[in-house]
């Protein structure tokens, strides 16, 4: 999900991140805050369930993007969009789009690829693909299904829809089969082909997402690697916040539907905004309160790369250095659920992350979904 700056609306029921957030500032709240709360008639239904997963490790990374970069200068051309807005409100300079005939899948492949010569590990080891990815190639067969035939593997292989979310969700469900010892090597993968679903000429909407993937093999680890403390949560009183009307069971696709543009991905921005903002930094606070830890107790913050003021005041609030949190998004948008292991490939790569250190992966999105974890890498 990725939603523009809105103007703020009052409820009578303030907090002090609700008045931060429309004077455009976060103060640090020491006050503890509710687990459900309303903000612009929408309930955030903070679950305080907690679990962990320890004894299992990412063994390598790899990710993919398209060759075709769009620039904001490019959309300001082609559609008339506002210069300058894209960047003040999100902080994206450009991202990519996928070519004709490149679906998902085949980004999901090449990132695997790169992942498999990283860890420097035969495709024969792997037994299990699970495919977070909210943009399919087709409703079937699975996209997880494509990705293992491509590979040639021998793994069951299972897609995972929690829109921006669905990295998370797809790592820990991967995680469960490692550290049961039903699984020996699982690859994960986050995939999604946003400029397929995006209307090109929604000026609040198409600007903000790019295309890409991502991906991760996991396998046993040490007893002090793995998720120390995660947390997965969702509120499916707010699905309508985010959604894409046309195209499933509910209201099958017609010609009409088409023509009016509801098989596209639709927001309502202000609410969403609010409520990730919110959700970054309650699903923070409660994993690291669960773990004894603080801010200063993890080496990086790799969160969904959704828009940069929602990243600036989650972290303000939370008293997070800037030095700590990683971000590409103004190279590549919002990817969905690429954005994280995007992000965690990027660094890494350039030497942020080292055996010991501790991460934070939070994601965020359409469901509504989050997944919030600390992992010893």
């Amino acid at each position: 999900m990725h939603p523009s700056a809105p103007h703020f609306r009052t409820n009578g029921n303030d907090t002090g991140t609700d008045k931060a957030l429309r004077n455009g500032s976060v103060a640090v709240q020491s006050a503890p805050r509710s687990a459900t709360r309303k903000n612009s008639g929408t309930l955030f239904k903070l679950s305080q369930r907690t679990s962990s997963l320890p004894g299992v490790q990412i063994l390598a990374s790899g990710s993919y993007v398209p060759d075709e970069v769009v620039t904001n200068a490019d959309l300001e051309g082609r559609y008339g969009f506002e210069p300058g807005w894209i960047e003040q409100r999100t902080g994206i300079l450009e991202r990519r789009y996928a070519a004709p005939g490149q679906a998902t899948s085949h980004m999901c492949v090449e990132a695997a690829r790169r992942a498999i010569r990283n860890a420097r590990v035969s495709p024969s080891d792997i037994d299990l693909v699970v495919v977070g990815t909210f943009t399919p190639d087709f409703r079937c067969p699975s996209t997880a299904c494509l990705v293992q035939d491509a590979l040639g593997l021998d793994a069951a292989a299972v897609d995972l829809q929690a829109a921006c979310s669905g990295f998370m969700y797809a790592l820990v469900t991967a995680a469960q089969y490692i550290a049961t010892g039903n699984s020996r090597m699982a690859l994960v993968l986050g995939g999604d082909t946003n400029s397929r679903i995006v209307n090109p000429h929604d000026q609040r909407t198409a600007p903000l997402f790019g295309d890409g993937a991502g991906a991760v093999l996991l396998t046993r680890g040490e007893p002090h690697q793995g998720l120390l403390c995660y947390q997965m949560g969702a509120d499916g009183s707010g699905g309508p916040l985010l959604e894409m009307a046309s195209g499933g069971t509910m209201e099958p696709s017609t010609p009409e539907n088409v023509e009016a543009g509801r098989h596209y991905l639709s927001m309502d921005g202000r609410s969403v905004f609010k409520w990730a903002v919110r959700a970054l930094t309650d699903t923070i606070e409660l994993v690291l309160s669960r773990s004894g830890m603080s801010p200063h107790d993890v080496s990086q913050f790799v969160v969904h790369q959704a828009n940069q003021r929602i990243i600036g005041y989650a972290m303000e609030q939370l008293g997070i250095p800037q030095e700590k949190v990683f971000s590409n998004l103004h190279k590549y948008g919002n990817t969905s659920a690429a954005s994280i292991p995007l992000a965690l490939d990027e660094a890494f790569t350039s030497g942020r992350i080292n055996r010991g250190d501790t991460l934070l992966f939070s994601g965020f999105g359409a469901g509504l979904t989050w997944g919030t974890g600390l992992f010893r890498w």
